[in-house]
């Protein structure tokens, strides 16, 4: 009866429908190695032509050498830290910011604690407590509610009396450590250039070496960094992140200041600041420390959220940005073309639709041709031009591709539920933080096996996929004779091992 079945709506249905997606998605494809062979032009000009911020705008060292204005000469900087439950890290992060080289009268640091276990409520105000003890002037702020979850704390902390008297507002989330001068290199630009809005810094990372999943993050967000953030900068001065940046406060507020109708509010409020015509300038060599989501639930929730954020952003800012009048026609189309539609829907979609959907398809429908170009010589250029971001991990490039098309999965999910407003669109889900805990387990010599219930483990998605992917490679390595089932065997193990929880790192309750 399946036989029959399949027979009957092969012809009419399946070969035309299996087409179409075909060529729409050898379409995307050529959208997006244009993308990136654009994006790759660009960058190695920036470099031949020596384009540096330092050269762009004014820049000048600090000096407090004039007697008659002290530490005037400093602008009143307020450095915000949104914490929720982060028992691993809080002391890190507001010592790193207590630290950083300042005048103590020309700072103020606000943690901004949403914890909801009273007992890390209590461990982040007495270690507030501790620095306010040495002469650090820091605030710790609460509030009886979590609405609008980071946008909500970020911006109840702006409406304090003692705001008013700062110019720039500098964010780092709970994991970052940024180094003692990053105000000093940072802030020059902000106060010689009154167009810029925000200084946006460079992430590194002090777990890339965790686990080989921490090494794949490394690889994705290297290439964020080292050039889609440049070639971004380099066109239309904006920058889409929030964490170790520093903004202009006027800059923020004629903006609109934070909203949290996305899970983006650092974009949302990028954007809707570049619409107003401020500048942006990312400082590549201004690097603050953070730290990657080790284990797979913490990254997937984490994807989630960077993936339906932007999509919905774009469902409610396209017709804004479209009627705009501030800004020049070539910005709005690169804004919604390149920066939204290409980067943050097409790059998703492709991956997951083409390769673990439509070419495993294909094998049983030999007729329909995927010219090579389409299946290996572009997708190889592109993963060639994502793996220079990390020269040290070239060797992982291949992990990287069936990585990155596993986690595409979700990716398109999200997408989907950004664009369409579907359930989870708004979920806000906290990234979990490990800090040193695992050096400590291991330190302290646990001999405790790991257990984690197999409910917890499986993730039925995966397997479901990769069964799906295994038996077309096995019809192809049977029947077909266009060698898919390498590719198609390799991505169906990515998508079982992912299936049954052998990814990231295992932490004991």
């Amino acid at each position: 009866q399946i036989a029959v079945v399949w027979k009957q709506v092969r012809g009419p249905v399946i070969v035309p429908l299996l087409r179409a997606s075909v060529m729409v998605c050898l379409a995307m494809c050529v959208i997006l190695f244009v993308e990136k062979v654009y994006m790759a032009v660009v960058i190695v000009a920036m470099r031949l032509i020596g384009r540096r911020p330092e050269r762009q705008w004014r820049w000048e060292p600090l000096r407090d050498d004039d007697p008659e204005l002290g530490n005037a000469a400093y602008p009143m900087v307020l450095v915000q830290i949104p914490m929720y439950n982060e028992r691993e890290v809080y002391k890190k992060s507001i010592g790193a910011a207590c630290g950083l080289s300042w005048p103590s009268d020309r700072i103020v640091i606000q943690v901004l604690d949403d914890s909801t276990d009273p007992a890390i409520k209590e461990l982040v105000q007495v270690e507030c407590q501790r620095w306010a003890n040495k002469g650090v002037n820091i605030k710790y702020e609460i509030r009886d509610n979590r609405r609008g979850y980071k946008a909500g704390a970020l911006k109840e902390g702006m409406k304090h009396g003692y705001v008013k008297d700062c110019d720039f507002v500098v964010i780092f989330d709970a994991d970052f450590q940024p180094e003692p001068d990053y105000l000093s290199r940072a802030m020059p630009f902000l106060i010689h250039n009154p167009e810029i809005a925000l200084i946006q810094a460079r992430w590194v990372f002090v777990n890339a070496n965790e686990c080989l999943m921490t090494r794949m993050q490394e690889m994705s967000l290297d290439y964020h960094f080292k050039v889609e953030k440049k070639e971004t900068w380099h066109q239309i001065k904006l920058s889409e992140n929030r964490t170790a940046g520093v903004w202009r406060i006027s800059a923020l507020n004629e903006a609109g200041g934070w909203k949290d109708r996305t899970t983006v509010e650092d974009m949302d409020l990028a954007v809707r600041a570049s619409l107003k015509g401020w500048k942006f300038v990312y400082l590549g060599d201004l690097r603050v420390k953070s730290e990657l989501p080790s284990t797979f639930k913490a990254f997937r929730y984490q994807q989630h959220r960077w993936s339906c954020g932007p999509a919905n952003l774009f469902r409610k800012m396209l017709m804004e940005i479209v009627k705009n009048q501030k800004v020049t026609l070539w910005k709005k189309i690169y804004v919604i073309y390149n920066f939204f539609f290409v980067r943050k829907i097409i790059g998703h979609i492709l991956t997951s639709v083409f390769y673990c959907l439509v070419i495993p398809a294909t094998v049983f429908v030999p007729e329909i041709e995927i010219p090579r170009w389409g299946y290996f010589y572009i997708p190889t250029i592109i993963t060639l031009l994502n793996a220079v971001g990390t020269p040290r991990s070239f060797h992982l490039v291949i992990f990287w591709v069936l990585f990155e098309n596993v986690m595409s999965l979700h990716r398109t999910k999200a997408t989907f539920s950004g664009l369409l407003e579907l359930g989870r669109v708004n979920e806000w889900v906290v990234t979990e933080k490990l800090g040193d805990v695992l050096k400590m387990k291991v330190q302290s010599k646990v001999t405790k096996k790991l257990r984690m219930r197999i409910r917890e483990r499986l993730q039925l998605l995966e397997l479901g996929v990769a069964a799906y992917i295994f038996f077309c490679g096995s019809y192809d390595l049977l029947f077909g004779k266009r060698y898919y089932y390498i590719f198609l065997f390799m991505q169906s193990i990515a998508f079982f091992v992912v299936g049954v929880g052998f990814v990231g790192t295992l932490v004991p309750n």
